[in-house]
């Protein structure tokens, strides 16, 4: 690979402003050419990633400001709307509120949000009825910052210190901070630049922790004894291999502390005594290409979920004492038509969680005696296990949501059955009768049938007429989650229908659905999309010109590559921090996550028949002349998952070549990472202005006000 033509800044003359009202900001194309495989890519709009070069970085941060302020612009006709839905949003909302206790040991553990602050106050209390002790204002430690995030969060066994790894800008460095819970204060040190992930040891001076290196890859685990120095730690861990990202936890039964090792096909397991800290990790079964499992401690034994016969995984158990995979006891053999996705294991029981036709489904199984399913009973909904840190314990609590059911939080006793229901997230002002949902099934073009979500107001009409919002992800096996939101109810009362595509690349119908959504079937992901939009058109849902969609991440992605495959489909387009770069990423190995990435879109550098498919769909590799939708691009500064430059970059070539009278806009975030803001207010406005683009750019008209009856 041979890379040419690195731009100075004497031919390099920004046409960037927004001097002239509604003149999107124009970068410099400077070629920038790479040679492989005997082809030649250029990249005219290369520069903008050298945002940290010393010439060219004050014209990169000055293009992206002149870009937030076009977006803005282009915008403030709809002000009063994004001000409308932001009310709405909040007057929704349940300002001062609580989350449901859990127990862990002799305490009662939740979260605290007041009116008027934007992040949770983690407290708790002593068992049965104490006065509360708040672990952690994030009101005050977030000082003013919008994207202040708490990573992990763990309390030593005996209770008396809070490990708290904390993230001031997005850029998912976490500052690991100790509280001694006793003394009410914090200690007096801290270390910097950690995964964010702990585990505590028996003793409750030792704590685990994980760190980066410079790819932002999770790839060694250190072992810390409180009150000492941190530069005297001990390094437990080191992984060597660049796909693998290393994870910790300790047990919910508190004798061992696991640390995983996993690429996206490959598992590794080890394990430490917690009563012992200091002892070298065990391996459980070491590594081999395509093998993944999932390890569980119950007793005497750990509990396996492996992909090894079954494709689907079944649940094994092995001796703690000799754990290798010669010894493994099948438990519950695996399913064609069943993915097991976790197992939790109590003192008497067991909770497997698994997937079936697209939908989550929990099932408690005694050790001693039976199993039972969890009911539910809409056609689409989201089923997950809620915290659980009680190993000696007859309840279960899990939550339920669906897209008209607000979470619902649920303890179930685990032998007789009986759920309680500890709370459902209030919602002011919301009828749920008022809505309807649907599971229905699309039909792909090779003839699959395609899982899509759909939810709407009952009245809206059937006729072709109505605006519709499309969204989906499909990709690293993660299944689609048509959860409840709150700031949704807007977009529904003004008449817009909601759907949520099942598109291969997710784990929606199992594990053949993610294989043939990956790799050399990735176009799989994007037909399927396109399938069920085209469902949502052909059954008079909608029409294309009032039809929106949005996906973030590699959702962004695809968008842009149903975008530039089938533009004549959308009314309109949001592409949440897009990894729509693909083509020019994946050929850079210097790039955080690119070469853990290998084994979900392919190494273009090493093999010409990745780089050719990758090269297929790429967005912005297949961005060519055509009457584009309207695209709202935005993203974080301090991303490191995808870069700004990706969406800066194709930004300018949707311009290029857009024949269409429709904008381009990039809302860039000077102090943001990736995904939406963590401070819950800066949330909702950045929701309402996403909701006020689709509305204006559907041509959805604003709702008369309701007249006061007169006397």
């Amino acid at each position: 690979m041979h890379d040419h033509a690195v731009p100075t800044l004497a031919c390099l003359s920004l046409v960037a402003t927004v001097a002239a009202a509604q003149t999107p900001p124009r970068a410099e194309k400077i070629p920038h050419t790479t040679t492989i495989h005997g082809v030649t890519l250029t990249d005219e709009y290369f520069w903008l990633r050298q945002r940290n070069d010393p010439v060219l970085g004050p014209k990169v941060m000055e293009h992206l400001k002149a870009e937030r302020a076009y977006c803005d612009e282009a915008m403030a006709h709809t002000s009063e709307r994004q001000q409308t839905l932001n009310d709405e949003m909040v007057a929704r909302l349940q300002q001062t509120d609580m989350s449901v206790p859990h127990r862990k040991g002799k305490w009662s553990y939740y979260t605290r949000n007041v009116e008027g602050k934007p992040y949770k106050i983690y407290c708790r209390k002593p068992l049965p009825d104490g006065e509360e002790q708040v672990i952690l204002d994030a009101n005050k430690a977030a000082e003013g910052q919008r994207n202040f995030r708490v990573g992990g969060m763990e309390i030593s066994p005996d209770g008396r210190v809070a490990a708290i790894a904390i993230d001031l800008n997005g850029a998912e460095k976490y500052e690991l901070r100790f509280r001694d819970l006793a003394a009410n204060a914090d200690l007096s040190y801290t270390i910097p630049e950690t995964a964010g992930e702990l585990a505590w040891a028996g003793d409750s001076r030792t704590v685990f922790y994980t760190t980066l290196d410079p790819m932002m890859r999770p790839y060694r685990v250190y072992r810390h004894s409180i009150g000492s120095d941190p530069s005297t730690d001990t390094l437990v861990y080191e992984e060597k291999d660049d796909q693998f990202f290393v994870s910790i936890a300790t047990t919910r039964s508190e004798r061992f502390v696991l640390i995983e090792l996993q690429s996206r096909d490959t598992s590794e397991w080890r394990f430490i005594p917690a009563n012992a800290p200091r002892t070298p990790p065990t391996m459980i079964e070491p590594r081999e290409k395509g093998h993944e499992y999932k390890v569980e401690h119950h007793d005497n034994r750990f509990l396996i979920l492996t992909n090894d016969g079954a494709k689907n995984f079944r649940l094994v158990e092995a001796l703690i004492e000799a754990p290798g995979r010669e010894t493994w006891r099948e438990i519950r053999a695996g399913r064609s038509d069943v993915l097991m996705e976790r197992v939790i294991a109590f003192k008497n029981h067991f909770v497997l969680a698994y997937r079936q036709n697209a939908m989550p489904h929990l099932s408690i199984t005694a050790f001693k005696g039976v199993t039972k399913e969890i009911e539910t009973a809409e056609p689409s909904y989201v089923l997950f296990p809620e915290m659980n840190e009680e190993y000696d314990t007859p309840t279960f609590r899990y939550s339920y949501t669906s897209p008209i059911t607000p979470s619902s939080v649920y303890d179930i006793h685990m032998d007789s059955g009986e759920k309680q229901l500890l709370k459902r997230q209030p919602v002011i002002g919301y009828d749920p009768t008022l809505y309807a949902v649907e599971f229905v099934k699309a039909v792909a073009t090779d003839g699959t049938p395609i899982p899509l979500t759909i939810w709407y107001k009952r009245d809206v009409p059937r006729d072709g007429t109505a605006p519709a919002f499309l969204e989906g992800y499909s990709a690293y096996g993660f299944s689609a989650m048509p959860t409840f939101s709150s700031a949704a109810i807007s977009l529904l009362d003004r008449g817009v229908v909601l759907a949520e595509a099942h598109s291969r690349g997710g784990s929606d119908m199992g594990r053949s659905w993610y294989e043939d959504g990956k790799l050399m079937k990735k176009r799989n992901t994007f037909t399927d999309f396109i399938a069920c939009a085209e469902y949502l058109i052909e059954k008079k849902y909608t029409n294309p010109s009032r039809l929106a969609i949005r996906g973030g991440s590699a959702g962004g992605l695809l968008m842009g590559a149903v975008t530039t495959m089938r533009p004549d489909l959308f009314g309109a387009v949001v592409a949440q921090v897009p990894f729509v770069d693909t083509l020019n990423t994946m050929l850079d190995p210097t790039l955080p996550l690119t070469i853990n990435e290998y084994d979900e879109w392919g190494n273009p550098t090493e093999s010409k028949q990745a780089f050719d498919y990758i090269r297929s769909y790429s967005p912005y590799d297949n961005t060519r002349p055509a009457r584009y939708p309207h695209v709202l691009l935005t993203s974080g500064i301090n991303d490191p998952r995808v870069s700004y430059f990706e969406p800066a970059k194709w930004a300018q070539r949707l311009r290029d070549n857009n024949k269409a009278d429709t904008q381009v806009l990039f809302k860039i975030e000077l102090d943001a990472g990736h995904g939406s803001f963590a401070d819950r207010y800066a949330a909702m406005k950045d929701e309402a202005f996403v909701q006020a683009f689709v509305l204006d750019r559907l041509g959805v008209a604003e709702p008369e006000p309701k007249k006061r009856k007169q006397k």
